[in-house]
């Protein structure tokens, strides 16, 4: 652990060497760097993702939608960011922030861009009548809790898990910080689900779509490392029985494994195209097939 002290310049200029793991996927400029088109398949909606708890709650989405009966067949078209592809100049017309996800819904009679995760969820639930109560204070709620994960998820993933795991050197004073606020997160979500079955209240909603890649599988101790041994994710015993109810969904196993890059090859999906990917496409049996 270093015990140097940092004195800010009078003006900040960017060092890309110095950002540890994942440096090139940010930059302190917008807009492209490169000509790229993207692909566009043969369903409605058009999906450009990567597996980070972000891009999974869309996937989960759409998934569900599926289970539950709707037309919501899509394409999902991995984005690698490690290699910029979000940086190409098809992908930052469809979203200008340059992060995953992001969709075109060509369901219309114009296409329609989304982008932003939790607009996508609202989106997808507005289209379809699904996942989110059309009126009243039940949609309140669960919209309440959408915006509570948008606002909460950067403590945990670029704060905590980004000092805790990815960072190139530890200091205590960051992990400190943003641990403290972690598991005050945790602990609002274990009050909250004491006495309701789901993070919104009775039914299974988008607002439990947006946390559980987050929260549940950090709570399961698969996000950062041994961070759910270190934060005692298990202690959140609401928390925990959410998380392994969710994590027993098919549609939710199913939206793990798209765009999926890391891991057992039987879990990666790296592009789907049609239901019978889950069972053809991963990794495992392309390597068989190779």
């Amino acid at each position: 652990m270093s015990d140097d002290t940092y004195t800010p310049p009078e003006i900040w200029t960017w060092e890309e060497e110095n950002g540890g793991e994942f440096a090139s996927t940010n930059r302190p400029i917008a807009g492209a760097t490169h000509d790229k088109e993207l692909p566009v398949g043969r369903h409605p909606f058009q999906l450009y993702s990567l597996a980070t708890p972000n891009g999974v709650k869309v996937n989960v989405m759409f998934e569900e939608l599926l289970a539950a009966g709707h037309d919501a067949e899509y394409d999902a078209w991995l984005i690698r960011i490690g290699d910029g592809d979000q940086f190409g100049s098809g992908f930052t017309e469809i979203n200008p922030n340059s992060k995953i996800p992001a969709l075109v819904d060509h369901s219309g009679d114009t296409p329609v861009r989304v982008f932003e995760s939790g607009s996508i969820l609202m989106h997808l639930a507005e289209k379809f009548g699904a996942f989110l109560p059309a009126s009243g204070p039940e949609r309140t709620e669960v919209i309440n809790w959408l915006m509570w994960q948008m606002g909460s998820a950067p403590y945990l993933g670029g704060g905590f898990g980004h000092f805790y795991f990815y960072a190139p050197q530890h200091w205590k004073y960051p992990i400190d910080r943003f641990a403290m606020e972690v598991k005050r997160q945790l602990d609002v979500l274990d009050r909250q689900l004491a006495d309701r079955p789901y993070i919104a209240g009775e039914n299974y909603s988008i607002a439990d779509m947006a946390i559980w890649p987050w929260y549940g599988n950090l709570t399961l101790g698969r996000a950062y490392g041994e961070a759910g041994t270190f934060l005692d994710t298990k202690s959140y015993k609401h928390v925990l029985a959410w998380a392994e109810k969710i994590d027993a969904r098919p549609a939710v196993q199913r939206g793990r494994m798209v765009n999926k890059t890391s891991g057992e090859p039987y879990e990666q999906l790296h592009e789907r195209h049609n239901a019978s990917d889950f069972e053809t496409m991963t990794q495992d049996k392309i390597s068989e097939d190779a």
